[in-house]
């Protein structure tokens, strides 16, 4: 559900990354933040990730005019073992979480052959494979969780008990980009469902419920009191219920159930928590694993499968990289006044 709209002009990436870069910080963002969020929200614009492009510029700030998140926040980053850090976003937004420890991550992955990252007090409103292509591209396997509202049912649930909480995984393969796949482990992404309702599309019967606890395809009505369903019922309900426990239980944050933003009017960010885990598979005794990880999706490619997880991001990465990015020209004419303003 990630639909480019009919007409649309073209922008480079430092262009539109500076625009944003520029909103952010007269939102309230320090400029050391806003450069942060700024390239990581262009990105998923570039990639295609329309759902967490500058779709999501309203409610970063919402959020921040809210006084809901802290704009200036500098994560507080622990050594808690030879493999294990702590990160303390500090109410801060989780890419700069992240960019602080990311360093220190690849060191330990690299002498430790292994590294769990735990961020709590972190707002994440973005995608997550921005946070662990790099680690793929450096060698490692890598796999990131992340809570958020909630907003998701348990299978026969009237109300929401789970974020969309999604997961992503990422791998080396050889000749070629990183294999990453990233999806939230209900049946539709939250900002898909928005985006469907915002152009008034119908959803798959499955998607979500109305405030009756009845199906819906309407995504006004899922949103309108009503709740997103796991993807394959109870098995997607028990992923779901993973990401909470690693994402929020292991690291301190809080449960997507727990996050009450009501004193902060016009707030959208989740407040909760992040975990990231990172394997050197050479320290598995396996000095190709890049050219098996090949082998298999060659395997699969052969046995039919025309689309495999990260290739239309990176056919619509490079074409952005060639072209520009593709942007309704009203929507960039906005961001430019907000940017002037």
């Amino acid at each position: 559900m990630h639909e480019q709209p009919q007409d649309t002009t073209r922008i480079a990436f430092a262009e539109l990354t500076q625009i944003l870069r520029k909103i952010f910080v007269k939102g309230g963002v320090s400029p050391a933040n806003a450069a942060i969020l700024a390239a990581n929200c262009a990105g998923c614009e570039r990639d295609g990730g329309l759902s967490h492009g500058v779709f999501r510029i309203p409610g970063y700030l919402a959020s921040l005019k809210s006084g809901w998140v802290d704009g200036k926040a500098l994560p507080v980053i622990e050594r808690a073992g030879p493999s294990l850090l702590r990160v303390d976003a500090q109410n801060g937004f989780a890419q700069v979480a992240w960019a602080a420890a990311l360093p220190q991550v690849l060191d330990m992955a690299s002498g430790q052959g292994a590294a769990v990252v735990a961020i709590r007090d972190s707002h994440h409103f973005s995608a997550l494979w921005p946070d662990i292509e790099p680690l793929a591209e450096a060698g490692f396997v890598a796999l990131s969780m992340v809570t958020g509202l909630a907003c998701v049912a348990p299978p026969g649930g009237r109300k929401p008990v789970f974020g969309t909480d999604p997961i992503a995984f990422a791998t080396p393969v050889a000749g070629t980009h990183p294999m990453i796949f990233d999806f939230a482990t209900s049946a539709m992404s939250n900002g898909d469902l928005r985006l469907a309702a915002r152009a008034g599309h119908n959803v798959p019967l499955g998607t979500g419920i109305d405030r009756s606890g009845a199906l819906s395809d309407d995504p006004k009505q899922i949103l309108d009191g009503g709740a997103l369903l796991p993807f394959g019922g109870h098995k997607g309900a028990a992923i779901s219920l993973m990401v909470e426990i690693l994402a929020s239980a292991l690291t301190g944050g809080q449960f997507s159930s727990e996050v009450d933003f009501s004193a902060h009017p016009g707030a959208e960010t989740p407040r909760t928590g992040q975990v990231v885990i990172v394997i050197d598979p050479a320290r598995g005794n396996n000095a190709v694993f890049a050219d098996r990880v090949r082998k298999l999706i060659d395997s699969v490619r052969d046995a039919g499968q025309a689309r495999l997880p990260s290739d239309r991001r990176y056919r619509t990465r490079e074409r952005s990289e060639r072209e520009g990015i593709s942007i309704a020209p009203e929507q960039l004419d906005a961001l430019v006044q907000m940017a002037a303003d």
